[in-house]
């Protein structure tokens, strides 16, 4: 009788058991994974250059989204509308403006909000309406004016424009009436001083702080955080301002042409092409230090992210919306701006390489050239380029006499630009400041009138679901998931690859084996995770799985050795408990390595999760290939940032029969959104969470209205500093109205209250499972 010795290592925790030693079965149909290499690292390069390289493929399939009709100035107009709606929509510039009659002068009994007067035109202090409070009761209430200043001729006006300063820039700076602008590119002043009526608007500054004492935010970075969850952007907001000035310009025309023109350098260049793209009102454009590609537009301040815009608009496309009306680019520097991170998003601007300008304007030319051959004869091109350090110098003449016509005579708009002309000038760093401090304290307020609202929006948005019955709604559920998974998550069209999977053994308990399995998903992309094996699984045996998700920076391994605070090895602790579970590596790791992932995906549309989701789909579907997985019991049970998965994910893999949302569930638009809520994220430095328009679509309801009528579970820790209970609570009893008064169906959905904090509290949720995934509980 043979005696086998077996030798006994411990390792990381670990009773490691020599193969031969195990009868524990292995993952079907792989090839062995070789290699050394960081999974994790690897995983978030693949995606990057996958995303790079669907930003590159994206200037050849804007053509699809447009269908120009170039017979005549009035039938080109009418076919680019729905590019012009879909501008705007993706812009934030959803809310209608308000009518007035005359902008404010800023008066005070001390102040008669005269700036400066000279000899040839006076400067005022003025605001203007723009929009009104969201709230139902207070629509005649403006909760947004435009600010700036006024500037009339002392003669009478020969056209009217709207003079927009870069967003470190003053109007006074522009108007000559403070320093920091050479007098050559003082654009809102040389064209008050050729005859025009010029309104110049106040931007929000670049100004950086730290917020609550955290995140070290611009201005308008801190701005774009809220809004963007809600729907709406900085850059729409001032747009709006923009459009406002046109709206009065054209009241105050009375019928008569009104003769507008709206020119900008920096961030007011490119307000000024989006507001002449956007507005035929608008008759000539000058677009300095803005004018280019848009396809670097992740490396720029992230308050020019715009959700989708690549999909449909660059700087040719742009462009092109002008026509047939004037369009003037100087080719001046690009404002230098070079943004650490320190809790906001590493940003810089950097000026395009004159080709690239040109290469834009090229694509707009070819659209000009085929109006002109329909017989549109009114149609302007032109290029500037003369000193780059001068903006809006050598172009401003050409866009004067473009506003202008036959009342502008050259020698007025050629007048050489000169410190005198308007006397009495007072300092206005003091009155800068203030108005600064109210434009940024409106647009905030504005923000959080909009969260107020927003549960009144998302009502109306899911009103028609029919809770008839279960099977009902499911049905009409149907198109709700279809609209989360385009619109809100994004989805590329890429088919999932063949698995070609990889697996290799490298953990081994007494009761279980723990396997690595890399599977192919897109090009350059791949999923990887553990697999963990229970030893008593016998042959023929299918057994359900629990899909167990890390959390930020996380990796599959913090969650079945080494007892990490959060985790408590709860994937290994299922595993021991007869599940088979599998730990996929998400790619939220390495900070802003991953960060810059959704920053490229954004512009195309597209979120991080539009990568995650395809990566599970492909998980599922894999596990699902193997004999000893039951197909129709594979859960998800996610910690954090994996618990954000858990909202996600198996709303849309539908293959999920259950999901447990831990240390997340929360009122997430209001966590987004809130500048009031010491938790809420527009302190802090995750700077790629913020979703586009969730406040009109989907909070965490919504999106556990996505998982219904399948099992759903909350885990709550009262001392979890991602939310707060009274929210949390909140946005449940949404949850579990829908599952048990609407449905009938109560006994899918649960919330555990535990004392403790951001963890994984591990009593209620695995019974939850083990009711649910249909597997008997220990004795």
């Amino acid at each position: 009788m043979c005696r086998v010795v077996f030798r006994f290592l411990l390792l990381s925790g670990f009773l490691l058991l020599p193969a031969a030693a195990s009868r524990a079965q292995h993952p079907e149909g792989t090839a062995p994974l070789t290699g050394e290499a960081d999974l994790a690292s690897e995983m978030v390069d693949g995606i990057d250059r996958f995303l790079l390289r669907k930003i590159a493929e994206s200037k050849s399939r804007r053509a699809g989204f447009w269908n120009r009709d170039l017979s005549s100035a009035a039938a080109y107009n009418k076919s680019i509308e729905p590019n012009r709606q879909r501008l705007m929509n993706i812009l934030g510039g959803r809310d209608d403006r308000m009518s007035f009659d005359s902008p404010e002068i800023m008066a005070t009994v001390d102040d008669q909000g005269l700036v400066a007067s000279g000899e040839r035109f006076k400067a005022f202090a003025i605001r203007w309406p723009v929009l009104a409070d969201p709230a139902p009761t207070a629509k005649n209430l403006p909760s947004i004016y435009g600010e700036g200043l006024l500037l009339v001729p002392n003669g009478p006006a020969v056209g009217n424009v709207v003079a927009i300063p870069d967003a470190d820039q003053s109007p006074e700076q522009i108007s000559g009436l403070a320093d920091g602008v050479s007098p050559e590119s003082q654009f809102a002043r040389r064209a008050v001083e050729a005859g025009f009526r010029v309104v110049v608007p106040s931007l929000i500054s670049r100004e950086r702080s730290k917020r609550n004492g955290r995140a070290n935010l611009t201005n308008r970075e801190y701005l774009y955080r809220a809004a963007f969850e809600l729907g709406r952007h900085v850059i729409g907001y001032e747009l709006q301002k923009v459009l406002a000035a046109v709206d009065w310009f054209e009241k105050d025309a009375a019928g008569e042409d009104p003769r507008i023109g709206v020119i900008g350098y920096g961030e007011g260049g490119l307000l000024a092409l989006y507001a002449a793209a956007l507005d035929t009102r608008i008759d000539a454009v000058c677009v300095s230090g803005a004018m280019g590609p848009r396809e670097g537009s992740w490396q720029e301040p992230l308050d020019r992210n715009i959700f989708g815009a690549l999909r449909e608009f660059s700087g040719a496309e742009l462009g092109a919306m002008v026509l047939p009306r004037c369009l003037i680019t100087d080719f001046a520097d690009w404002p230098a701006v070079n943004l650490s991170g320190d809790g906001g998003a590493p940003s810089v601007l950097t000026t395009p390489s004159v080709q690239d300008v040109r290469n834009e304007l090229d694509a707009v030319a070819e659209v000009a050239e085929k109006l002109i051959d329909s017989g549109v004869q009114t149609v302007g091109i032109t290029s500037v380029s003369g000193d780059s350090k001068l903006f809006c110098s050598k172009a401003l003449p050409e866009f004067l006499t473009a506003v202008g016509g036959d009342d502008v005579n050259d020698a007025t708009v050629n007048l050489k630009a000169t410190t005198s002309g308007a006397d009495g000038a007072v300092d206005r760093t003091d009155a800068i400041q203030k108005r600064q401090q109210r434009q940024f304290e409106e647009i905030d307020r504005h923000n959080q009138a909009l969260l107020r609202e927003s549960p009144f929006v998302r009502k109306d948005f899911m009103g028609k679901l029919d809770k008839s019955s279960v099977e009902a709604y499911e049905k009409s559920s149907e198109a709700y998931r279809e609209t989360f998974r385009k619109d809100v998550i994004g989805e590329f069209n890429n088919e999932l690859l063949p698995f070609n999977a990889r697996s290799r053994k490298k953990w081994e308990t007494e009761k279980w084996t723990g396997h690595e399995v890399v599977m192919n998903v897109f090009p350059d992309v791949f999923a990887y995770g553990v697999l963990l094996l229970p030893k008593d699984l016998k042959p023929g045996e299918k057994r359900p799985v629990v899909v167990c998700q890390h959390g930020l920076e996380g990796r599959p391994t913090d969650i079945f050795q080494g007892d990490h605070r959060a985790y408590h090895d709860f994937a290994a602790k299922l595993c021991e408990r007869g599940f088979i579970t599998f730990s996929p590596q998400n790619p939220y790791i390495f900070q802003d390595r991953f960060r810059t992932l959704q920053r490229k995906a954004n512009p195309l549309g597209k979120t991080l999760f539009s990568v995650i989701v395809p990566q599970h789909q492909q998980i599922v579907n894999w596990l699902k290939s193997q004999s000893f997985v039951d197909p129709d019991r594979i859960g998800f049970y996610g910690l954090s940032y994996g618990g954000k998965s858990a909202m996600r994910i198996p709303a849309l893999v539908t293959d999920y029969c259950l999901s447990i949302c831990s240390a997340d569930f929360n009122e997430w638009v209001r966590k987004n959104a809130s500048s009031r809520l010491n938790f809420s994220y527009v302190w802090t430095g995750e700077y790629e969470i913020f979703e586009w328009d969730l406040g009109s679509t989907f909070n965490y309801y919504e999106m556990a209205a996505m998982i219904c009528p399948r099992p759903f579970m909350v885990e709550r820790g009262h001392f979890d500093g991602v939310g707060e209970d009274d929210w949390v609570a909140y946005e449940y009893a949404k949850v579990r109205h829908l599952y048990a008064a609407k449905l009938g169906i109560g006994d899918r959905t649960q919330i555990e209250w535990f004392v403790g904090p951001h963890t994984i509290n591990g009593q209620d949720t695995y019974a939850f499972l083990h009711q649910h995934l249909n597997w008997p509980a220990p004795e």
